[in-house]
């Protein structure tokens, strides 16, 4: 039977600090190794060795993502190296790790040491509860950025999953003026019940006379034809994982200021994403345990 009874936190933003604290406070003991720029919590104890906190633990929790180059364990907070060859040699077998956005590559290397990896970012229940923080970071950005308030702000929001629904819904308490520009009928049926207006992505060939545009579709929307149909004063949000939804080269050519806004559950609200990323991390567990 897989019994959890510690938990290595291997790099990660300031949001996995967090996560420690609040499993310390569970009663798990919690390792940490990779966070030395972090004010680490009561209960947690860090560790500069990664083999170390790898042999001590039940559960590895690697950051969102788990790497940014592709060798190396994503670690903003240290100064310490942590490539992941050296993950896969020191990982045992029957070893629980979990990361967001977890490549073929990093699973299949993980699985070959017959760990159990998981990939934390497709929990849908972590996917609904990111919404909130994502679309109220989206917001701030947008005051933060734009010379005009929100009340009466033109506000196109291209498609409509999870984070443009909530996005719509606030912009619209705000007093913006909401289109939606979606692929789907049934999410432009929606965004029509939700209250706002619905447009066919093909709108986005046309010209577009919006104060801020806010992307919500993971792969190329604004390509350079469209980006020549946004007035240059248009404020550009980008809210979709990497690789993005902008041509932020020619969006630069063609004077658009852009915001690739990545990550922003830990950027803006660290301390609610370190508790929707532990609930959905037990979980996990709870689902692998026999």
């Amino acid at each position: 039977m897989l019994s959890i009874e510690t938990f290595a936190v291997i790099g990660g933003d300031l949001r996995f600090s967090y996560l420690a604290g609040q499993l310390a406070d569970d009663g798990y003991r919690v390792i940490a190794v990779g966070l030395e720029h972090a004010d680490l919590p009561p209960g947690v104890t860090g560790c500069s060795r990664l083999s170390q906190a790898i042999d001590l633990s039940d559960c590895l929790i690697l950051p969102v993502p788990v790497s940014t180059d592709g060798h190396h364990v994503n670690a903003p907070l240290s100064k310490l190296a942590l490539p992941l060859d050296a993950l896969y040699r020191t990982v045992r077998r029957g070893q629980v790790v979990i990361g967001g956005g977890l490549r073929a590559e990093i699973a299949a290397a993980l699985r070959e040491r017959d760990a159990i990896a998981i990939d934390v970012l497709k929990r849908e229940e972590l996917a609904v509860q990111n919404a909130i923080p994502t679309a109220e970071g989206a917001v701030a950005l947008a005051m933060e950025e734009l010379s005009i308030t929100l009340h009466g702000a033109r506000c196109l929001v291209t498609g409509y999953g999870r984070v443009a629904r909530v996005l719509s819904r606030l912009l619209a308490a705000f007093g913006s003026e909401v289109t939606v520009a979606a692929r789907r009928c049934s999410d432009r049926a929606w965004a029509t019940v939700d209250g706002g207006r619905a447009e066919d992505l093909t709108r986005l060939r046309q010209p577009l006379d919006f104060d801020v545009i806010f992307n919500t579709v993971p792969h190329l929307l604004f390509d350079r034809d469209v980006l020549t149909h946004i007035d240059p004063h248009t404020l550009l949000i980008d809210l979709a994982s990497r690789p993005g939804g902008v041509d932020f080269n020619a969006a630069s050519e063609l004077h658009i200021k852009t915001v690739w806004a990545l990550s922003l559950p830990g950027r803006v609200a660290p301390k609610t994403a370190a508790g929707i990323l532990r609930d959905a991390i037990l979980n996990a567990i709870r689902e692998v345990t026999p």
